[in-house]
């Protein structure tokens, strides 16, 4: 599925869309408030989200692969955007501090090798942050937004995605209580707020998942650390 069958420029330049986004955006600003100096990659459509980090971090590059077409991003600062192959990211190993992956997960056509690619960019201290619609969630079954499209994930389903690709799973959160339709978009702060005081996280509209590489499951028991070989889901 392309760009333009998801529709993700188009809906980010709504009103409803940029209202989504901003909500979007309050959660994974609380999460990780402050990147000063990091390298960050965003990958699937991260460009609406990683002008959230831009002018402190180090550089932020926004990456869409190929099946969702060309990624913009707003030019200014340290900051670059590409097309690639998701099974082939383009840089070396240990690359990156954070990766922030949204509208990444669902919609990769192989989830196993996209994730080992990430696994393999991020440095061994680093973090990856993983944004994909919940499929309890009413957002999941809006197909006239991006996140009605490709493949819904529960957020236990995410977490042992992670897990068995060599991630360890360090918190949970959530995003979007809001209903996806615009009158509801247009009071987003008050439906988010009280969404999140009545609504178990499990029917949120996204679940967001944040993990760390899990190195000690990649490696070998009885194998010094010094000589450790790194053990990737084939």
């Amino acid at each position: 599925m392309g760009g333009e069958v998801h529709g993700l420029g188009r809906f980010y330049a709504s009103p409803a869309g940029a209202a989504a986004g901003r909500l979007v955006a309050q959660r994974l600003r609380a999460l990780w408030p402050a990147l000063p100096r990091l390298a960050v990659l965003g990958i699937g459509h991260a460009g609406p989200y990683l002008d959230l980090w831009r002018r402190e971090a180090a550089r932020c590059i926004a990456l869409s692969p190929a099946q969702l077409g060309v990624a913009t991003y707003p030019s200014g600062g340290p900051s670059a955007a590409l097309v690639a192959e998701e099974d082939g990211l383009p840089f070396p190993d240990l690359t990156f501090d954070r990766i922030l992956l949204v509208h990444g997960l669902e919609t990769a056509e192989n989830a196993r090798r996209l994730l080992r690619e990430v696994w393999r960019v991020l440095k061994d201290d680093g973090r990856l942050l993983v944004v994909a619609p919940n499929r309890r969630g009413l957002w999941a079954h809006a197909e006239h937004t991006p996140f009605g499209h490709g493949q819904p994930y529960s957020p236990g389903q995410v977490g042992r995605l992670l897990t068995r690709h060599l991630f360890h799973v360090e918190r949970r959160a959530s995003a979007l209580y809001t209903p996806p339709y615009g009158p509801f978009l247009r009071a987003g702060g008050t439906w988010e707020a009280i969404g999140r005081a009545a609504w178990p996280a499990r029917h949120a509209g996204l679940a967001i998942v944040e993990a760390r590489k899990d190195l000690l499951a990649a490696t070998p028991a009885g194998e010094p650390a010094l000589a450790r070989r790194v053990l990737l889901p084939a």
